[in-house]
């Protein structure tokens, strides 16, 4: 025992670089308790599918109607998922500095060729900036959010205002780095992100990419890529949790062997539920 505990110490300092997480770790319930945080909820919307069925496809609350605003960082090659929504008369705002556009063309596509960030430099800008920036909207109009932006929503939302942040009606996004939950420091920024989010908003759906397999740690599985659709508080009704996943609008985002979202994902017992 002297001996291992030995070795531990020797090897916590170098730990970070190797992915060995001996006594700096996440133990399994402070994982399960963080995943019962995320547990869907139904909202007292029905869900319906936003986008291609495939990737870049999502699924969101059906209430749309009176939404003004898209906002979607991270472009891509993939635009059907805003394209709908313009087709329904939103603006939608798109921003990313690694293309020149969006794939298709639409009047009310609007392009900013930036990346989002926690700070506001050269090709860089805030949330905060970027919707103060757009002065042709209502400043009390309600908003939709749709971010995949490769591991930055962290910093992104930690340095988004609240006040932002409430604009939003619905949000869904696509997470990074969750097979890695089981370290400490990738723990601690995304229970920080999510935590800040729940102030506001609650899970009503999660799916699984199934582009990037996960991982499993102490039983419990670590989807490495979770797409995770939010609605804010005060348009909720007749709550109660979600049992069944997938939702039979979920789609594969690749034609590759499915991915399940793990139960603990989504279950609970009477005595565990949560209350919204």
């Amino acid at each position: 025992m002297k001996i291992k505990k030995f070795i531990q110490k020797l090897i916590s300092p170098i730990a970070p670089n190797f992915g060995l997480y001996v006594e700096k770790g996440i133990n399994r319930n402070q994982l399960l308790q963080f995943l019962q945080k995320i547990h869907p909820i139904h909202s007292g919307k029905d869900l319906i599918r936003i986008g291609p069925g495939a990737d870049g496809g999502y699924l969101v609350p059906d209430d749309l109607e009176g939404i003004a605003a898209c906002f979607s960082p991270g472009v891509d090659i993939e635009s059907r998922f805003e394209l709908q929504l313009a087709e329904r008369g939103m603006q939608v705002f798109m921003a990313d500095y690694s293309v020149d556009g969006p794939a298709a063309p639409h009047a009310n596509f609007h392009f900013e060729k930036k990346y989002l960030a926690a700070y506001d430099a050269g090709h860089l800008m805030t949330m905060d900036s970027w919707i103060n920036a757009q002065t042709s909207l209502d400043p009390s109009a309600d908003l939709i959010l749709q971010m995949d932006i490769e591991g930055a929503e962290y910093e992104v939302l930690q340095s988004t205002s609240t006040q932002a942040m409430k604009r939003f009606r619905i949000i869904v996004m696509e997470f990074h780095g969750w097979h890695h939950l089981y370290k400490r420091e990738v723990f601690q920024k995304v229970e920080a992100a999510i935590t800040k989010l729940l102030q506001t908003h609650a899970v009503v759906h999660i799916h699984p990419n199934n582009d990037g397999t996960g991982r499993s740690y102490q039983g419990i599985e670590l989807h490495r890529w979770p797409e995770i659709s939010f609605i804010r508080r005060d348009r909720i009704s007749n709550t109660y949790p979600v049992t069944t996943l997938p939702h039979a609008l979920d789609h594969d985002n690749v034609p590759k062997k499915s991915i399940p979202l793990s139960p603990d994902w989504y279950s609970r017992s009477e005595e565990s539920r949560l209350k919204y």
